[in-house]
């Protein structure tokens, strides 16, 4: 293998790193607002039964990413959770969450963003959190599912340029293929 193949198949295994790195740019004080209110918020399932068809559902899905069962389940029920109080759908967010760290919790991309949904640190700053955490699990999916929520609510719904926004790649369709063909393949419930 010659050094060009070497740099092509380098630069073909970074690029999903470089290109979807969360959402970045300058806080906007409305969704500063939302956060700020999102981080003593709560959630839960509402039914039992809910819970547990959606689990049983969805747990073999991440199976190859979160091999620890136990782990998986706990994942699955934040993410349900942080999911609905923000008013979205959880395979959406599994989606976002599948394309920005492949559910690695310790992910950290070219930009510095953190976790599973890729939040820029500052956002800890401009919060007065300095002392939180974005690689713990309920921190960064509260606070992805609140920016998320906030750019489909400023673009009306329109789930294609909230996930631009949420990338930072507003005008450009690469992210919100990606996420959407992820939630199609993956993640819808027939």
């Amino acid at each position: 293998m010659n050094i060009r193949c070497l740099f092509l198949l380098l630069l073909l295994l970074l690029l999903p790193a470089l290109v979807f790195a969360g959402p970045v740019g300058t806080p906007e004080p409305e969704l500063r607002a939302r956060l700020a209110e999102a981080i003593t918020a709560g959630g839960s399932f509402d039914d039992k039964y809910e819970a547990q068809v959606w689990l049983l559902d969805y747990s073999p899905r991440l199976e190859r990413y979160l091999p620890d069962e136990r782990q998986r389940l706990d994942f699955l029920r934040q993410v349900h959770a942080e999911a609905k109080r923000a008013r979205l759908d959880p395979e959406l967010v599994l989606s976002v969450i599948h394309i920005e760290s492949r559910f690695d919790r310790h992910a950290i991309s070219y930009a510095g963003a953190l976790g599973y949904m890729q939040i820029m640190p500052f956002w800890l700053t401009e919060l007065g959190q300095k002392g939180s955490n974005l690689f713990k699990t309920e921190v960064n999916l509260r606070m992805g599912c609140t920016i998320l929520r906030f750019y489909l609510d400023k673009e009306k719904g329109d789930v294609t340029r909230a996930l631009a926004r949420y990338n930072g790649s507003l005008g450009r369709m690469e992210y919100p293929d990606l996420v959407l063909g992820v939630l199609r393949s993956r993640y819808f419930a027939f």
